[in-house]
């Protein structure tokens, strides 16, 4: 350790103390740049992937533009927020603006147009999958907007709210703690999301998350008003009397300071590296640990999440006493270390056996990830104060915003990469989408049979037995009308490429077509007959007749469905047969999976819906439990998946060592700066008054 590195204690003078009031409030800002920027990147390209069926390279190819949009808007609103003056100053405006626009566009990100019918909008299926990418990047490019117009002013207005060394870490440490806090609950929306509560019987992850967005919302808007009415501005006065200044000027001067570059190249690196892997370190849990039961994986991100998110809050404690007494720039080198332990670890911990070994490099890599990040935007405070020694002028605000547009260029970049490299690993979307498909009639059937073994004869509950069965008559007669339609534009489009090199795919798709076509429209035929018949009927009638009726009513409920989930079992296994003749390599794989999905296959094809409600509650339960296994991955895509995850950070933090060594502000030379800024403030207000 370089002597000058550490200087003399200097305690912290009760004036530059900032109160615990003015502290939560504005640590409790960190919900947004922690959590709800993560969640966003994460989800989207997880959900977009594994339950939409997206592209994993589109995905990333078309996440690039809000990423880049969102580092190239950083400056112009830094400098828009320096540069502000209104009767609530300079920042606050933009922490309520920008809070609720976080709110409802985060709500919108979720709320992507999906099913039968908007497919239907669309000749191809290639043309649905575009039109959902372009939602996506549309409602992205508002939510990235909108958290930068919260999330500049807010870092800037952290530097100002108080000058100390020491203090300004705790204020950003309060930022990261509560964000982090926040976090605890985050990782489990992918697991909320699954719940059927928010999905439906038949719906995904994609589908739960629309709801649970509104609950995000609804804490998000109360709370933008309190950052709004609670935080003050102390920096204000000063800042009010300089003069706006050109925005190309202000970038200039920020990007010529040699520390904030050696800084910002630190954070950088070692940010992209980690970004380049984060979207892939969520399939390891879920297709390598649990061999993609993405319930099980789930549940394990959603643990993983919370340990990381309370090692995050904890992990202030010590960054707090480890700062003050080895320096910013050694802990910050501390924190490097901590992370690259932590992605050698996973060598071991990246364990089917033991899947909860996960936890020890979640452990070091959130300590580590805290002490760097907070570090970083304190560190950039200190230059500030470097800076308005020599200029007389702070601008907080552009320092911010360029010190993230470094980053968030990483992370557009990142985002193509992951796309590159989940692509290099053979990943199969289309594989996990269509079991998906699968897995949602399966369970949409069994949610109806289990209602209906609830019917034991009408008896005396025939009034609500007799409505309930006109419901679920209309709404299978509404489905089967819908499909017959999807069904008709289906027979019309061209046969998937990818499942051309099958010489009997294009045939065998149009008899399987044709054949869903047909025993839809009997299907529709005899719910119009029974519907016709049950309003003929009212209480009072007969019990026979009203028996008779329902009886005849249940197995149609259920026909639709049946025939949905035939012909997504064939979709997928000439999916398999088509990938098992195209990679030779993963040929024993195949075999093992298409032994699986013929046993599916040939249950759905016996299957009568007019046998009792036990017998199929049963039979559909041994189809559910052999479901799961068919979206397993080839070992080689499981195997690159862990190599580029651990490697990649690894070689980029050699880098960031580097340019951290670089970094000259010592702890000595930001406590001189201080004073000497405080001695000119004195000298100015004595010349002012006399």
């Amino acid at each position: 350790m370089k002597e000058q590195e550490i200087s003399p204690d200097h305690a912290t003078k009760p004036e530059d103390r900032i109160r615990f009031s003015q502290l939560a409030a504005y640590g409790a800002g960190g919900i947004i740049p922690i959590a709800l920027f993560n969640i966003a990147g994460i989800l989207v390209g997880l959900m977009g992937n594994i339950s939409l069926g997206l592209s994993a390279f589109w995905l990333g190819a078309i996440l690039i533009v809000p990423r880049l949009w969102d580092a190239l808007s950083d400056p112009f609103i830094g400098h828009l927020s320096d540069n502000t003056r209104t009767r609530w100053g300079r920042r606050r405006p933009y922490l309520l603006i920008g809070g609720i626009l976080v709110a409802v566009f985060f709500v919108v990100i979720w709320w992507i147009p999906k099913g039968d019918m908007v497919r239907t909008w669309f000749p191809s299926d290639t043309g649905f999958q575009w039109f959902q990418l372009g939602y996506i990047l549309f409602s992205l490019l508002l939510f990235f907007t909108a958290v930068n117009l919260f999330e500049i002013p807010h870092g800037a207005l952290g530097m100002e709210m108080t000058t100390d060394y020491h203090e300004r870490t705790r204020l950003f440490s309060a930022k990261s703690f509560v964000g982090n806090l926040f976090a605890m609950g985050t990782p489990w929306l992918f697991a909320l999301a699954s719940m059927e509560i928010f999905k439906g019987p038949g719906g995904n992850e994609a589908d739960g998350m629309r709801y649970v967005s509104l609950m995000i919302a609804a804490v998000l808007i109360p709370l933008s008003f309190w950052w709004f009415f609670k935080l003050r501005e102390p920096g204000f006065v000063k800042a009010a009397k300089h003069e706006k200044t050109p925005f190309w000027q202000d970038m200039k001067h920020t990007t010529g300071n040699r520390n904030f570059i050696m800084l910002t190249l630190t954070i950088f690196t070692l940010a992209m590296g980690f970004n380049f892997v984060q979207l892939i370190g969520s399939y390891i849990p879920i297709f390598y640990v649990f061999g993609g039961d993405k319930v099980a994986g789930a549940y394990l991100l959603a643990i993983n999440g919370m340990i990381w998110a309370i090692t995050g809050v904890l992990a202030v404690f010590p960054l707090n006493w480890i700062s003050p007494r080895l320096g910013k720039r050694n802990t910050l080198t501390i924190a490097i270390l901590l992370m690259c332990l932590a992605q050698l670890s996973k060598i071991v911990c990246y364990n089917p056996s033991y899947p909860y070994l996960i936890i020890i490099p979640t452990v070091l890599l959130s300590a580590g990830m805290l002490f760097f990040f907070t570090l970083g935007s304190s560190m950039v405070g200190d230059i500030c104060d470097e800076d308005e020694l020599k200029t007389g002028y702070r601008s907080e605000g552009s320092y911010y915003s360029v010190f993230w547009w470094f980053i968030k260029m990483g992370s557009a970049l990142a985002s193509f990469v992951t796309g590159v490299l989940i692509v290099f690993t053979m990943f199969d979307e289309t594989q996990v989408t269509k079991v998906d498909k699968i897995q949602g009639s399966v369970r949409e059937m069994r949610s109806i049979v289990q209602y209906w073994k609830g019917y034991q004869g009408l008896g005396s509950t025939n009034k609500e037995w007799l409505e309930n069965t006109k419901t679920k008559t209309a709404e299978a007669l509404t489905e089967s009308k819908e499909y017959i339609t999807y069904l008709g534009k289906e027979s019309l489009k061209e046969p998937d490429k990818a499942n051309q090199i099958l010489t009997s795919y294009p045939d065998q798709r149009k008899n399987m077509l044709s054949n869903a076509l047909l025993k839809t429209q009997v299907t529709v035929n005899e719910l119009e007959q029974v519907q016709s018949l049950l309003a003929n009927l009212v209480p009072g009638t007969q019990d026979s007749l009203m028996n008779a009726a329902v009886a005849k009513a249940i197995p149609l409920t259920l026909e639709t469905k049946l025939v949905k989930a035939r012909m997504y079992s064939f979709e997928l296994r000439s999916h398999l047969e088509a990938k098992s003749q195209e990679t030779k390599n993963s040929r024993e794989h195949y075999d093992v999976i298409m032994q699986e999905i013929s046993g599916v296959d040939s249950r759905l094809a016996v299957m009568n819906t007019a046998s009792s409600m036990v017998l199929l509650d049963n039979e559909l339960g041994a189809i559910e439990s052999r479901i799961v296994p068919l979206t397993q991955q080839t070992p080689y895509t499981l195997l690159m998946m862990r190599v580029v995850e651990i490697g990649l950070p690894l070689l980029l933090s050699l880098f960031s060592i580097f340019f951290v060594m670089k970094y000259s502000l010592t702890e000595k030379r930001s406590h001189e700066i201080k004073d000497l800024l405080r001695e000119r403030n004195v000298t100015r207000d004595e010349n002012r008054d006399t």
